[in-house]
């Protein structure tokens, strides 16, 4: 993307690296986050929609009422590991120069010659988010996961 997408389309010759990874990641990520939503939507028996067409819902009507919110149970656990995923792979903006949590640690233990410490800490802190985000996870289940 960084490289290549300004050949192919000039426009995006002022790009900057961080734009880059932040599209790159979108790109990347949301097309794996659409088919969880899909796959979720399509877990929902077509009764469902059946039922609320039968009672006079519109089509919208139905899927913001009665099939999204079903989706949403079985699509929270593989959209929250997505979200993890993408927090752990920022690491790859390093690549096209992008300054973040790992190049600060890369060039810290360049420095001091103290890459264990370095990556440990940086381990330490990536392991915190994730655990962070798994217990919003969890609280985010259990709160979709109530009866009505």
């Amino acid at each position: 993307l960084y490289y290549g997408l300004p050949q192919v389309f000039p426009i995006f010759v002022g790009m900057d690296a961080f734009s880059a990874a932040v599209l790159a990641l979108t790109l990347h990520f949301s097309a794996y986050m659409a088919e969880s939503i899909r796959a979720a939507i399509l877990g929902v028996d077509k009764a469902q929609m059946e039922a609320s067409l039968s009672i006079g819902m519109t089509r919208l009507q139905a899927m913001k009422r009665i099939i999204l919110p079903q989706a949403a149970r079985v699509a929270t656990p593989s959209l929250m590991n997505y979200f993890i995923d993408m927090i752990k792979s920022t690491s790859l903006a390093f690549t096209l120069g992008v300054t973040e949590i790992m190049a600060v640690s890369q060039m810290e233990a360049s420095s001091s010659f103290r890459f264990f410490e370095s990556f440990l800490a940086v381990a330490l802190v990536y392991w915190a988010v994730v655990v962070f985000f798994t217990q919003i996870q969890h609280l985010l289940e259990r709160r979709l996961n109530r009866a009505y």
